[in-house]
């Protein structure tokens, strides 16, 4: 049942929508050490295992890619998506091949699936791209779409006292979390998240945004689920962009329910709430 755990998908890529791409393009390049050029009119951002694109259009998610772990576990996913009646729909084609596919969730955002292709080596300081993740009015319908008809599986969940859910967190692999959601008065992206690997990497990181005077707007802090140390930036169109330390490491336990309270959200300090 856990297909996408299987084949060990991890989020590659982003594409994301915007209403001056060549700002974002620069703001990546300068701030997330991500060399930009343009290919016709997208363009595209890639540092050491972090890769981004920017289309013109209102600011939102075109699409994310998730990577397998090679064509047997695509060819899984495949099948899995087959089996569910899912439409297949075509990839964009910035970084997979013929193989990879597409389907859209219940709030119609696009998440691919393929398999990665040979990245030359770059220098820089580290942060490959980690997990995405959604606002949604309806987080119960995301999970049962990313849990039910893909093969994610549950981490943990954040619960109103009548039960709501208002947060909840799934993997495709042994991270802690991949894609989470976030139940919000709007659908698309919450945040979306690099991982520093470490605190040291991390304080690296705070020291490169004072250096690019990029305000750090949350943290540093620790989150309840999935224990990792983060800092939140914005980008120019006030995309929320986490970088985050140690995320927890998942091989077999139940998934857990955490109260609607500030330490959930961060154990050091305030938190930033949704709706």
């Amino acid at each position: 049942m856990n297909d996408a755990v299987k084949a060990g998908a991890y989020l590659h890529h982003m594409v994301l929508r915007s209403p001056d791409p060549a700002k974002m393009a620069v703001f990546y390049a300068d701030v997330m050490n991500m060399p930009a050029r343009q290919e016709g009119d997208v363009w595209i951002c890639e540092g050491p295992m972090r890769r981004m694109a920017f289309i013109a259009g209102d600011r939102g998610l075109a699409s994310a890619g998730f990577a397998c772990r090679d064509a047997d576990a695509l060819a899984m996913m495949r099948a899995r998506v087959e089996a569910e009646q899912l439409e297949i729909l075509p990839p964009e084609g910035h970084w997979f091949g013929d193989e990879a596919f597409g389907v859209r969730d219940d709030d119609g955002n696009l998440v691919v699936f393929g398999l990665s292709s040979h990245q030359t080596a770059s220098k820089g300081v580290r942060g490959p791209l980690q997990h995405l993740t959604l606002a949604s009015r309806d987080p119960d319908a995301i999970e049962g779409f990313y849990v039910g008809k893909l093969g994610f599986i549950t981490s943990d969940y954040a619960r109103a006292s009548d039960g709501r859910t208002l947060a909840l967190w799934t993997r495709s692999n042994h991270e802690h979390h991949t894609l989470a959601c976030f139940r919000r008065g709007r659908q698309g992206i919450d945040h979306f998240s690099f991982e520093a690997g470490d605190w040291s990497v991390l304080k690296e990181w705070c020291d490169r945004m004072g250096e690019h005077h990029v305000p750090i707007v949350w943290g540093p802090g620790r989150h309840g689920p999935g224990n990792n140390l983060f800092i939140f930036v914005e980008d120019p169109d006030r995309n929320w962009i986490e970088i985050s330390a140690e995320l927890e490491v998942i091989y077999d336990r139940p998934s857990h329910t955490w109260p609607a309270e500030d330490r959930t959200l961060n154990m050091w300090g305030k938190a930033i709430y949704r709706d």
